[in-house]
């Protein structure tokens, strides 16, 4: 499968063919209605495109906070379980390298068999991984238990872009992308701030009860709500989803009956998941420039993540929950730049069409086997890596010169609480 925002993925999705629907010739009306839905990239309304991003957007946000929730309780955790915090660590070390893996698996599977049965299998994992989290009591429970959480919930990002390239079209998918990273992009700022005020004023153990009772609420949506979006499956959403890919809210009465369906399209052909298939992408020209340009901002990013409270801590003299608080800006940016750029994409879309004089199927979306996609996702990205570069060196300085004055007023904070 192929990674996030990759033009492989919008390649391969757009790639798919239209299901022929069959009728008998007195039907002629049933006949129109169905092939009306056909020529349509997806059936799908735009409110129920909306409800569908926000249900992923809301599942990839539970990937990156149990990453950055935990931090706060490190030391806790170590008392608590009688080990050192070098083990400790070892135990985000080994989520890291699970959130690195179980992507590659879970999107080859989802592939096969659709994305609603992997969502509702992955958090079914995850829920039963916080509530054994939250009550074990030894080093080794701790170290399986965060490796099956980060198998849980890791998947959950390279799904939300899969349902998007399912739904959308080329020309307008950079704003849905945008709202469904929405989530995974706040979710390291609130992180810390949850993690530090459950750790101080509750117990490490209600972290996971925490994440727990969310991601139980998480998952009822979307067994309840979220339909089947793999193509492969129902097509353009026109083809009945069957068994667990079916769901109680999305009534099918725009959908024409089974027995229109091709039978391959029914019963899929299961095989084990091969992570190393995605690797293959790595070496393809185009997908390469897109993971360099995104690795250098992930990795400026997860930088200034990591250094942001120990830094402050140090020269300002913040507690855990005060440096903690200073990462909410940083998520209010990313939230509103997850929705600017977005419309920053779509735009590309439309001028990069304009100038190699390619007309956009607004119906039934576009062949990108004869439109440049790459150079139509990173038209922009000089200006974002000029302005990343001019504010990662501007926050260094301000850092080493201690331009700003964020020393907190304890005085305060005391008479408040008296």
């Amino acid at each position: 499968m192929a990674p996030p925002g990759s033009p492989d993925l919008e390649k391969d999705v757009d790639h798919i063919q239209s299901f022929a629907v069959q009728t008998q010739p007195d039907h002629g009306q049933a006949q129109r209605a169905a092939r009306t839905a056909t020529d349509h990239y997806s059936v799908f309304t735009k409110p129920e495109k909306r409800w569908i991003v926000f249900l992923i957007s809301l599942a990839g946000f539970f990937s990156p906070l149990s990453a950055n929730i935990y931090f706060p309780a490190l030391n806790y955790l170590a008392r608590d379980l009688h080990v050192s915090l070098e083990l400790i660590n070892l135990t985000v070390t080994a989520y890291l390298v699970c959130q690195g893996i179980v992507p590659s698996l879970v999107g080859d599977t989802a592939d096969m068999i659709g994305r609603r049965p992997v969502f509702i299998g992955i958090f079914t994992v995850y829920l039963a991984a916080n509530v054994g989290l939250a009550l074990q009591d030894s080093y080794p429970a701790l170290l399986v238990l965060r490796i099956l959480q980060s198998s849980g919930s890791s998947g959950t990002i390279a799904l939300a872009i899969s349902v998007v390239a399912d739904l959308v079209p080329p020309h307008e998918r950079g704003r849905y992308v945008g709202a469904a990273l929405m989530g995974p992009n706040t979710a390291p700022s609130l992180g810390p701030v949850l993690g530090g005020i459950l750790a101080e004023k509750a117990s490490w153990r209600w972290i996971f009860w925490f994440l727990g009772i969310l991601s139980s609420i998480c998952l009822a949506l979307l067994v309840v709500c979220l339909p089947e979006t793999a193509r492969k499956l129902v097509g353009n959403g026109s083809i009945p989803p069957t068994g667990l890919n079916r769901t109680v809210v999305f009534c099918m009465s725009k959908q024409p009956t089974a027995s229109h369906v091709m039978p391959e399209h029914i019963n899929p052909s299961f095989r084990f998941p091969n992570p190393f298939s995605s690797l293959r992408i790595v070496f393809h020209k185009d997908t390469a420039l897109v993971l360099v340009a995104n690795a250098m901002f992930y990795t400026n990013y997860s930088c200034m993540q990591a250094s942001l409270s120990p830094l402050l801590m140090k020269i300002y003299g913040l507690n855990a929950l005060e440096a903690g608080l200073r990462y909410l800006p940083y998520g209010i940016a990313c939230a509103v730049a997850s929705f600017l750029v977005g419309k920053v994409m779509d735009h590309d879309y439309r001028v990069t069409a304009a100038i190699v004089g390619f007309d956009i199927d607004k119906s039934r979306g576009d062949d990108l086997a004869k439109f440049p996609i790459e150079k139509a996702r990173l038209r922009s990205i000089w200006y974002f890596v000029t302005i990343s570069t001019a504010c990662t060196i501007g926050y260094g300085w301000a850092l080493q010169a201690r331009t700003v004055c964020l020393q907190p007023d304890h005085s305060l904070s005391k008479h408040a609480v008296d």
